[in-house]
């Protein structure tokens, strides 16, 4: 408690949160320093990115008002055009300004090196609590805002700004974690719109973690609790999506086997509605991917382990939430199987086909490709030694995968069609403008990983059809 009073005189002395830094330029930082700087509460923003190779290229572009992710998100950059214009928003590699802050986020990726192990890799979180660390001033605000393996806030983030800055948490510093709750395609929305998770080490810490974020929300409300109860918030929502996803996929995978659609078995599960009726049916499809629920499950189940207390758990049963992961992680896998099935329709094997696969992002109408399902797919087609092309009208390139934006091109000469985004583009395709396209004399396979055309009208023109959870086509006579 006496650690508790100093910092609340220090913050006191220091006045309203007015100038505020967010480490990490991508999906959650820039819309979420965009929306700091777009509050007449803040005076001014800065955007700390590091000038590497691979990333620094943000910093020119984003001070030019210039928005570097590059699929659709209404309003982000005219909203960081008008901040950048107000001299409210800049982006830095100077991390020394840290110093100068009232409080500062951190929105940094937490991936895991193998989730067998359970072994994240915090080499980025590391250096950019370590960078914080160094130009740490007394009564500033750190908010980790990353996904982080329960136990990490008041854990392994402490201890690093305690050596780094050689301040203590909770009284020279606050501290908090305020997890992200955003999806491509809808950040500056999500932001202001969904609740916000705030749990900071202590009740001082979260108190002013709550002033930092109430000005960005609209409809969204602060939720308080602690860092740990936070941490496994942000672990745990992510983890029934998962589980949720994975329940339709396998319920697709059923419905295939049975020869029925599993369109029609969902529209009849969601019928059922009243008091006490919660049913949350997602939608199957070819494989899960993006920054988050790939490695949530596993930042869950770490944080359980390690705190070295014993659950209460069937002996010998392996973890329902882990399962959920594996089968969503069979679904490219299951595109594979069915692309080999369709192809042996029109007596062709992997190695004597070309594949075009339609969507390297994971989600629709986004360039966001982190741990894409498609890779998966092309991998094993590759390993057969089939000739792959991508295409995607979002994703600009990807390490060591050539990514096309002329369909045409890709879809020319292709044995088989693979589509894994359900970009507005693809919704688009019909069978005879396909056909033109592809070229080929013989049977053309399509592969619908996200229900986006109408099997029906493929199989009328002459196209072998298979879909995720379509039993009720994938078996058809041939034309």
């Amino acid at each position: 408690m006496e650690g508790e009073n100093i910092l609340k005189q220090i913050i006191d002395s220091k006045g309203k949160i007015s100038k505020i830094g967010v480490v990490g330029m991508g999906y959650v930082g820039i819309p979420a320093a965009v929306l700091f700087a777009n509050s007449e509460k803040f005076e001014k923003v800065y955007g700390f990115q590091r000038n590497s190779p691979t990333s620094g290229y943000k910093i020119d572009m984003l001070n030019r008002g210039e928005c570097p992710l590059k699929g659709e998100e209404p309003g982000l950059e005219d909203m960081l055009r008008e901040v950048v214009n107000a001299g409210k928003f800049e982006c830095t590699s100077d991390f020394s300004r840290i110093s100068e802050l009232d409080a500062v986020t951190l929105a940094i990726q937490t991936p895991f090196k193998n989730p067998k192990d359970l072994e994240p890799d915090f080499r980025a979180l590391i250096e950019g609590l370590r960078m914080v660390g160094k130009n740490l001033s007394q009564g500033t605000l750190v908010v980790l805002e990353s996904t982080i393996t329960p136990g990490t806030t008041d854990g392994m983030a402490r201890q690093i700004l305690e050596d780094e800055s050689g301040l203590r948490a909770g009284k020279d510093f606050a501290l908090a974690h305020a997890p992200e709750r955003v999806m491509v395609g809808r950040l500056l929305k999500n932001i202001q719109e969904h609740d916000r998770v705030v749990g900071g080490i202590d009740d001082v810490s979260t108190k002013r973690a709550i002033e930092l974020y109430s000005p960005v929300l609209t409809k969204g409300k602060v939720i308080p609790m602690t860092a740990r109860a936070a941490e496994v918030t942000k672990t745990s929502e992510n983890t029934f999506r998962d589980l949720q996803i994975a329940a339709i996929n396998e319920l697709a995978l059923y419905c295939e086997a049975m020869g029925i659609n599993v369109y029609d078995v969902r529209e009849g599960i969601d019928s059922l509605k009243g008091e006490g009726i919660t049913r949350a049916i997602l939608y199957p499809g070819a494989g899960v991917g993006g920054h988050c629920l790939t490695k949530d499950t596993y930042h869950l189940e770490r944080g359980v382990k390690v705190t070295g207390c014993p659950v209460d758990y069937p002996e010998g049963k392996d973890s329902l939430f882990v399962l959920a992961r594996n089968i969503n992680d069979f679904m490219p896998r299951h595109m594979y199987n069915l692309t080999v099935r369709a192809l042996e329709r029109i007596n062709k094997k992997p190695v004597q086909a070309k594949v075009a696969i339609l969507g390297w992002a994971f989600i629709n109408d986004s360039d966001d490709a982190r741990n894409t399902p498609s890779e998966v797919y092309r991998d094993l087609l590759l390993k057969d030694g089939a000739r792959v092309e991508v295409h995607d009208p979002y994703v600009l390139d990807y390490p060591n995968v050539p990514i096309s934006h002329d369909l045409g091109s890709v879809l020319k000469g292709a044995d088989a069609v693979a589509i894994f985004a359900g970009h507005k583009e693809y919704m688009a395709l019909h069978a005879p403008h396909v056909k033109k396209m592809v070229g080929n004399a013989h049977t053309i396979a399509i592969l619908d990983g996200r229900n986006v055309v109408d099997p029906d009208e493929f199989i009328s023109k002459g196209f072998v059809y298979k879909g995720i959870g379509r039993g009720d086509k994938n078996e058809h006579p041939l034309n």
